[in-house]
């Protein structure tokens, strides 16, 4: 397996893919990806930000960084989003390699610590990121977990 990690700003002419791509795995509108990645690629910000990992040009996985991934802690800024490997092409350490390209693109950006919603447990510790609070989303009951991944451990805010 072949695949290679872009920033969108590297592949503009991929960014109506990438946006149909997001929106079907999330239920998210492709006008609101259009709209976030047409903000990346204006580049006037380090946050947004859009990634894909692409084989055989094929989109086989994706994540952003955005201010806020529908969460009511708005201090907890910015975050990883929209993390998500295709079926056929998990277990192999996509997750993990976007993870950490994000972190250090994020790094160069002048931003050492991000955040990230989700209901999963240990995946995101085994990639090295650290359990920070719970938050409740934007329109439901419940709580989620929120991760922080900070390049200098004196950098992480207390919840």
């Amino acid at each position: 397996m072949s695949y290679k990690l872009y920033n969108i700003n590297e592949i503009p002419q991929r960014k109506e893919d990438a946006c149909a791509w997001f929106s079907s795995k999330f239920g998210i509108p492709y006008s609101a990806y259009m709209k976030n990645m047409d903000d990346c690629l204006r580049g006037e910000k380090a946050v947004p930000q859009w990634y894909v990992a692409i084989e055989n040009d094929r989109i086989i996985g994706g994540l952003g960084v955005i201010e806020n991934d529908f969460h009511m802690r708005v201090d907890l800024t910015p975050n990883v989003c929209a993390v998500y490997v295709e079926e056929d092409r998990r277990c192999r350490g996509i997750a993990r390699e976007m993870l950490q390209y994000v972190c250090e693109d994020m790094e160069r950006r002048g931003i050492k610590t991000l955040y990230l919603v989700t209901d999963h447990t240990s995946f995101y510790e085994r990639c090295g990121w650290k359990f920070f609070c719970m938050v409740k989303e934007e329109g439901f009951e419940h709580e989620t977990r929120m991760y922080v991944h900070t390049q200098t451990e004196n950098d992480v805010r207390t919840p």
